[in-house]
């Protein structure tokens, strides 16, 4: 009796740790190192993909003035404010001329007293070109009557003298009245520089703008070249934004273009490239693009933030994948395909990539491809797999 129950405790014993060593073996192979990775899959799909890009950018005005003196100054007084629409040619502020104002009527008197000293030496031109007729004709006469020794030697060669001085005096009037006319044209180019001066102290709208920042008051001194006003035109309003360079491939002028902006983001309005700047951000790695508004919105302010996407290609049909399942591996880029339950790296050649995650693949692959999208481990090649819906932690 004892022996029976010696021997049916010990197999008790044997039958648990049997057990017990099952148990542990099933849980190690199921929860540890030793289990399988678990992975969510995907299959290789036919669809049309369609290209863009996706930046932020603010609005600018392509083209603004800075409204200033070319000369310093005091301001005598601004007469518009912050916000108002103004025409071109209109005046918009005035810097105090000082004594231009005196020194043009100065100039004015000088230019009419030249003026009258141009009459003057025409007058004396005529006078003495009229001298000049008589002298040449009594100096003839003089001569014909020498020739028949009416008159002496003497009395031809005095007359010939007053001839040769009527000439001279002749040059002489002319020089008079070219100098006078010169002097006439040195005061009229005074006159017009002066008047340039005092009209540069008119600060007017080069063009129909708003103005958007008033710079100076009345009694400010300013120098030559600072602004007063800052006008722009409202028909240059656009966006500058900055796109990623690495996603930026197929970027060119006259691509569509939908903003978004942050005063309205729920109604984007539509645009087009106009401008892709030669000089990018090296720091940021980004490419600075110019888009501009099919139809500017009312009430657009300078400054505003924007969220532009571009379409940088046409729809496209092909072979998709998630860019989540895409791998970067030093053969290159692929992805793990499922061969017979097991995991297999291949490499792909990728195509155009959208802004929800979606690459196009043009080698490698087939439509209906098993490829792990996630997994909870690292893969190597033919490392045991389970396929589950969705790994702990991952959102749907």
């Amino acid at each position: 009796m004892k022996l029976n129950g010696f021997l049916s405790r010990k197999f008790g014993l044997v039958a648990f740790a049997v057990l017990l060593l099952l148990g542990f073996g099933f849980v190690v192979a199921r929860s540890g190192p030793l289990a399988p990775t678990k992975v969510t899959i995907t299959r290789v799909e036919t669809g049309s993909l369609s290209s863009s890009l996706f930046g932020i950018g603010t609005v600018e005005a392509r083209r603004s003035y800075f409204i200033g003196p070319t000369a310093a100054g005091r301001v005598k007084a601004v007469h518009v404010d912050v916000g108002e629409h103004v025409k071109a040619g209109q005046l918009l502020a005035e810097i105090d001329p000082v004594d231009l104002d005196e020194r043009l009527r100065s100039l004015d008197a000088s230019y009419a007293r030249a003026s009258s000293a141009v009459l003057a030496a025409d007058a004396q031109r005529k006078d003495v070109l009229a001298r000049q007729t008589v002298a040449g004709l009594n100096a003839k006469r003089y001569r014909d009557l020498g020739d028949k020794h009416f008159v002496s030697p003497s009395a031809v060669e005095s007359k010939q003298q007053e001839l040769t001085s009527a000439q001279a005096a002749v040059d002489a009037s002319e020089a008079n009245l070219q100098s006078a006319r010169q002097e006439v044209v040195r005061l009229k180019a005074d006159q017009d520089a002066l008047r340039q001066q005092r009209n540069n102290l008119r600060l007017v709208a080069p063009v129909d703008g708003v103005l958007t920042s008033r710079d100076a008051e009345a009694g400010s001194t300013v120098v030559a070249g600072q602004s007063v006003l800052k006008l722009i035109e409202p028909s240059s309003l656009w966006v500058k934004v900055r796109l990623d360079q690495g996603r930026s491939r197929g970027l060119a002028a006259g691509q569509a273009a939908s903003i978004a902006l942050r005063s309205n983001p729920g109604m984007p309005l539509t645009g087009k490239v106009v401008r892709i700047e030669p000089v990018s951000d090296s720091v940021t790695e980004e490419r600075i693009t110019l888009i501009t508004f099919d139809q500017i919105p009312p009430g657009l302010s300078i400054g505003e933030m924007a969220e532009v996407t571009v379409q940088t290609a046409a729809n496209q049909s092909g072979l998709t994948l998630p860019n989540a399942a895409i791998k970067q591996m030093p053969e290159g880029s692929g992805v793990w395909k499922l061969r017979d339950g097991k995991p297999v790296f291949v490499a792909i050649k990728l195509g155009t990539s959208t802004l929800d995650g979606a690459v196009q693949v043009l080698e490698g692959l087939g439509a209906g491809d098993e490829i792990i999208v996630f997994s909870e481990r690292e893969l190597s090649e033919g490392s045991r797999v389970k396929v589950v819906e969705q790994l702990a932690g991952q959102r749907q």
